[in-house]
């Protein structure tokens, strides 16, 4: 089997040292979809080193791109092929504001690994502090098919009830037909993202956007939409990834309010279809 589950859940923490400046800040922007319009005063904040503030979400890339998932899928225990792997969730929680450059040191580790028979999940948690300690806290669930079947532990549930009633918002945000290039130079180079070949091997038709570049689309959206555009509001943001974008597509971002939470369900639209592709989203906040 090449998950070893116990020998990768005793595996010694990888730690090593991530910088960042404003120039990752704003291409991780660029990529998730801000500056439309370029002019405008609240997509400047995202884009314009003067007036520059850190949405939460550029935690999945700082320092050099989703590096619990890289360092995660080479740890000991852990052999599998690259076209098989998907990224089933991911949470986030923010011990303080990100600063627009910064030095801080990774340490990543394998948290989990669940058995759910035709597959198994990896939890990738990596732990960002700084020399004022603690900045943020990512777990990435990685889905690995046909990895599972060993008779190891399943897992929690993470399946919420549906929101109940009428979104209180609902806004639309376009998926550009270069946004997983684009996205993808922020550090994230699975070429399932801009390889059609790959792409295929993989089940789908062509190159699909990553879930991250959607999980970061979406909390733009409930910040400018619920939270006045205060990126430090976000206190925690999770969800699981139910379903693919295809650049081009349109995502269709519902938010309900709850008292210090908003619910979040994400779909894309696709001629007449509205398929699903985040789930069980919640946006903590102050």
């Amino acid at each position: 089997m090449p998950i070893d589950a116990a020998k990768a859940l005793a595996a010694e923490p990888r730690s090593g040292q991530i910088t960042w400046d404003h120039k990752d800040v704003q291409l991780y922007h660029l990529g998730i979809g801000a500056g439309r319009p370029a002019t405008d005063p609240d997509e400047l904040r995202y884009t314009l080193e003067s007036r520059l503030h850190v949405l939460p979400s550029f935690a999945t890339v700082a320092g050099s791109g989703a590096p619990g998932v890289i360092s995660g899928l080479s740890m000991p225990g852990i052999e599998v092929d690259l076209a098989r792997v998907l990224h089933g969730g991911q949470s986030l929680t923010v011990h303080r504001p990100i600063p627009v450059e910064g030095t801080a040191t990774a340490t990543n580790r394998i948290a989990a690994v669940y058995d759910k028979v035709k597959a198994a999940i990896l939890v990738l948690r990596t732990e960002v502090a700084d020399g004022d300690g603690p900045l943020w806290t990512n777990d990435a669930q990685i889905f690995l098919r046909g990895e599972g079947g060993w008779g190891g532990d399943r897992g929690p549930s993470t399946r919420l009830e549906p929101p109940a009633g009428e979104p209180d918002r609902t806004v639309e945000r376009a998926v550009r037909e270069d946004q997983a290039l684009l996205y993808r130079l922020s550090g994230d180079w699975n070429p399932l993202h801009a390889d059609p070949e790959f792409a295929k091997l993989a089940g789908f038709d062509r190159p699909i956007l990553h879930g991250l570049c959607t999980y970061g689309m979406t909390l733009k959206a409930v910040v400018d939409t619920l939270l006045d555009g205060d990126v430090t509001r976000v206190r925690s943001y999770v969800t699981r990834f139910a379903g693919v974008v295809y650049p081009g597509e349109t995502l269709r971002i519902r938010m309900w309010r709850r008292p210090g939470a908003i619910r979040v369900a994400v779909s894309a639209a696709r001629g007449t279809d509205d398929a699903p592709v985040l789930a069980d989203t919640v946006v903590e906040h102050s």
